[in-house]
C-alpha cells in the first residue's frame, strides 16, 4: 500500500486528535493572558474608572452629595485664572531644570559608580537613600536648612564670607531652590537606571577602544554615552513627567510663594480644591492631564526614533 492510499484511511481517525490539539493550543496560548487579569482589574478600578469619572465631574459643580452639570464653564473659569500663566511657565521651567540636571548628574554618578572604585556598593546606597525618604519630610527638612537667619546653608556660607539669600522667600530663588531639592531627592533613581544601562554594555566595546589607544574620555564619548541612550530615554521621560506633575515638594516648601511666584499648575489646582471649588479643581486636573499628554507623547516619539537610530 502506498502512502497516497494510506492517507485517506487515516483522515477520519486523525480529525478528533487534531481538534483536541487545536483546543489545547488555544488553551495554552490563553494561559499567559490570564495572569494579567488581576493587574488589569486593579488598573481598571484604580486608574481607568476614576479617570472617566474625572472627565465627567469636570463638567459639573459637585460636592460629596450632589452635582450640577455646567458644561465647559469650569474649564473657562480655570483658564481665566489670573495666576495660570505664571503657573504654566513655572511648571515648564521646573520640569526642564529638574529633568536636565537628573540626566547629567545621574549619568556622571552612574559612570563613577560603575568604575573600579572602592566602597562603590556603599556609595550606591548613599546616592539612592534620598529616593526612599518621604517627600514631605524632605521638604520640611530643607525648609529649615534654607532659612535665611538660622538655616545651616547660610551659616555655612557665612563662614566663607558669603551672605546667603532668603532661598525660599525671594521670588528669584524660590522655585530654583525647590528644583535643587527635587534633584537631590530624585537623582538616585536616575543613577540606578544609568548603572543598569552602563553595566549592560558589552565589555568588548571598551576593549576595542583600549586596543586603539583610547583614553577614558574616548570610552565615555564613543561607547558609554551612545550605548546608554535607552537609560537616558527612560530618565528623561520619567523625570519630565514627574516635573510637570510636581506638587508635594513645592507645597511643602513654599506653598506657591512668595506671592504666586513659585506656583505651578498642580499647586493652583490644589488651592482651588482648598477653597471648595471641586468642579473647578477637577477641570484643572483634566487640563493638566491633557498638557502632560500633549508634551510627553511628541517627546516620547522623538526620543524613541533616536533610540532606534542609535
Amino acid at each position: 500500500m502506498t502512502k497516497q492510499q494510506a492517507g485517506p484511511r487515516m483522515g477520519p481517525g486523525a480529525a478528533p486528535g487534531q481538534r483536541h490539539a487545536r483546543a489545547a493550543a488555544r488553551h495554552k496560548s490563553a494561559y499567559p493572558y490570564a495572569l494579567y487579569l488581576p493587574a488589569a482589574v486593579v488598573y481598571l478600578v484604580i486608574f481607568l474608572v476614576p479617570t472617566v469619572m474625572a472627565f465627567y465631574f469636570a463638567l459639573t459643580r459637585w460636592t460629596l452629595f450632589d452635582s450640577t452639570f455646567v458644561g465647559l464653564q469650569n474649564f473657562r473659569d480655570f483658564l481665566a485664572e489670573q495666576n495660570l500663566r505664571i503657573g504654566f511657565a513655572n511648571t515648564i521651567v521646573y520640569a526642564v531644570v529638574t529633568s536636565g540636571l537628573k540626566v547629567v548628574l545621574g549619568l556622571l554618578l552612574g559612570v563613577l559608580l560603575t568604575s573600579r572604585l572602592r566602597l562603590r556598593g556603599f556609595l550606591r546606597s548613599v546616592v539612592f537613600f534620598p529616593v526612599l525618604v518621604s517627600t514631605v519630610a524632605v521638604g520640611i527638612t530643607f525648609s529649615a536648612l534654607l532659612r535665611p537667619d538660622t538655616g545651616l546653608v547660610n551659616k555655612a556660607l557665612a563662614l566663607v564670607g558669603i551672605d546667603g539669600p532668603d532661598w525660599l522667600g525671594d521670588a528669584n530663588t524660590a522655585l530654583l531652590s525647590v528644583a535643587a531639592v527635587d534633584v537631590w531627592k530624585g537623582v538616585g533613581l536616575a543613577t540606578v537606571i544609568y548603572i543598569a544601562g552602563i553595566m549592560s554594555i558589552p565589555r568588548d566595546y571598551y576593549q576595542a577602544v583600549a586596543v586603539d589607544g583610547g583614553t577614558a574620555w574616548h570610552r565615555f564619548r564613543h561607547v558609554t554615552l551612545p550605548l546608554s541612550w535607552p537609560a537616558t530615554y527612560s530618565v528623561i521621560i520619567l523625570s519630565f513627567i514627574g516635573g510637570l506633575r510636581s506638587f508635594d515638594l513645592i507645597w511643602t516648601m513654599t506653598r506657591g510663594g512668595p506671592g504666586f511666584t513659585s506656583d505651578t499648575i498642580a499647586s493652583i489646582i490644589y488651592k482651588q480644591y482648598q477653597a471648595g471649588f471641586f468642579g473647578l479643581s477637577t477641570a484643572g486636573n483634566v487640563l493638566l492631564f491633557v498638557i502632560v499628554t500633549a508634551i510627553v507623547l511628541p517627546l516620547h516619539y522623538f526620543l524613541g526614533k533616536r533610540q532606534v537610530a542609535v
